[in-house]
């Protein structure tokens, strides 16, 4: 990533060069992304090609004012952090579906970020509603955050291996990690570092298969500025106020949708995407 793309990358968030990779400037970035890019699954229903590659990731978040959905969120942010000096490493997870179950291999990307202050982090800008800020990676405990209260605990030496991790997940010795919000179980994290490659096939499968949920939907959505949300769903728009307050209706004219995706999310299309069906 050269510094013509931080600088751009920057501009985009509206956050001033940092001097240092510390945890207040971590944490202006991660709170800033969620506000200014969108988590979205467009490219599936508009028949755009997702590539993770980080050339690629960053033309589309930096040239075209798009988001993504987890690789392509966390991929580019990941770029952006190595670039400022900090410690990244990605992190692969598998997402609690119905009845507990677990999703794939390589379901999930999130980072674990290292800064010069205050140790290391998890960040994740690509689940969607999650945390508004780094949760510290080593605590325990309750972490009390905007989008919730958060704990990361270890799952047990034999959670890869008893409930169906990927292959050498337990090659380091440490236990996976359960990532849970408001007491249910979000994901779980292996701490094996990987590649962005590594996620190619998840990535693949969530926007090919029918089961998959982003096939299957539309959705774009970002934090606002008054720590609420704004979601749009196919044609049903949701504004959630940061106190919880829900307002919801339903766009009637493709003209509607498009000035909503122009205005409340930056994006500008030239045609509404439709979810594909078989």
């Amino acid at each position: 990533m050269n510094s013509a793309q931080v600088d751009a990358y920057l501009r985009r968030l509206g956050v001033a060069h940092p001097a240092w990779p510390t945890i207040d400037v971590l944490r202006e970035l991660h709170l800033r992304h969620l506000q200014t890019v969108p988590f979205e699954n467009l490219s599936i229903h508009l028949g755009e090609e997702i590539v993770l590659e980080e050339k690629r990731l960053l033309d589309k978040v930096l040239g075209t004012g798009r988001g993504g959905f987890c690789y392509e969120l966390n991929g580019a942010f990941a770029a952006l952090l190595t670039a400022l000096g900090f410690d990244v490493t990605l992190l692969a997870g598998r997402v609690y579906g119905e009845e507990g179950r677990l999703g794939i291999p390589y379901d999930h990307m999130a980072l674990r970020v290292r800064t010069v202050d205050a140790g290391a982090w998890l960040a994740d800008i690509g689940f969607g509603a999650h945390s508004y800020y780094p949760l510290a990676f080593e605590e325990r405990g309750e972490q009390a955050d905007p989008g919730g209260v958060f704990r990361i605990v270890e799952a047990g030496p034999d959670a890869a291996g008893a409930r169906g991790g990927a292959p050498g997940a337990q090659a380091t010795g440490a236990a996976d990690l359960d990532v849970s919000r408001d007491g249910r179980p979000e994901y779980r994290l292996e701490v094996r570092p990987r590649v962005l490659g590594d996620f190619a096939v998840g990535a693949w499968w969530h926007r090919t298969s029918p089961t998959s949920h982003f096939v299957r939907s539309l959705v774009c959505s970002r934090v606002t500025e008054e720590g609420g949300r704004v979601t749009l769903s196919g044609r049903r728009l949701t504004e959630t106020a940061a106190d919880g307050r829900r307002q919801e209706r339903e766009l009637t004219t493709d003209g509607e949708v498009l000035t909503v995706y122009r205005d409340r999310f930056g994006i500008e299309l030239t045609s509404v995407p439709v979810v594909r069906t078989a």
